[in-house]
């Protein structure tokens, strides 16, 4: 693209976060379908908030389908993008000083890294909701797996598409032997120490 020259903020990043009282971040949670990643930001969201006086907002997969990414389908290419835009998004929510927590199945490494190049070291936070599929699917908390197994869904993760899971996670999180505060409390802790929350 040309002639474009993006302007230089009087404002730093430091500066916007020094009123916020915590560092930014990107908690990225990612895990296939029904293995309780909304379910997990979402609690980890309040606990920032209630707990911690932390600026926080969460991007949630389905909410952004139905908005700012409305366009787009679910072939390679299109999660692609739909995680690309979403990635921009949470740059900057971080570089306004925010807690920015994305809940997105996210099945491609080489996306999840192409979001971490976007902020600076320190910066993201793969957290990887681990769920066996048979108990996603036992689960089901929106039929899409009973939909995907009938032929009425095509290239469903863990379906008729794959999931690539994370190699190198900030962290792991086994949503089917964990119970749901012991995944909100390994979140938050590992918050406390990462992102100076007092």
């Amino acid at each position: 693209m040309t002639n474009l020259t993006p302007i230089s903020h009087h404002l730093t990043l430091e500066e916007r976060s020094r009123i916020k009282g915590h560092r930014p971040a990107v908690l990225w949670f990612t895990g296939l379908s029904g293995s309780g990643k909304s379910t997990i930001a979402n609690l980890v969201e309040y606990h920032l908030n209630s707990d911690f006086s932390a600026h926080t907002y969460l991007l949630d997969g389905d909410n952004i389908r139905t908005g700012l990414n409305k366009d787009l389908g679910f072939s390679g290419a299109d999660r692609t993008e739909n995680i690309r835009r979403i990635g921009e998004l949470a740059k900057l929510f971080h570089d306004a000083g925010l807690i920015v927590l994305t809940a997105f199945i996210s099945p491609f490494q080489s996306d999840r890294d192409l979001v971490r190049a976007l902020l600076p070291p320190g910066g993201f936070y793969e957290i990887f909701v681990r769920c066996p599929l048979e108990v996603c699917e036992q689960r089901d908390p929106k039929g899409l797996y009973r939909k995907a197994r009938q032929g009425l869904i095509s290239d469903f993760t863990g379906v008729g598409s794959p999931y690539e899971p994370p190699t190198q996670p900030e962290l792991l999180l086994d949503s089917d032997r964990q119970t749901l505060d012991e995944c909100v409390t390994a979140v938050l802790q590992m918050c406390k120490k990462a992102l100076d929350l007092k």
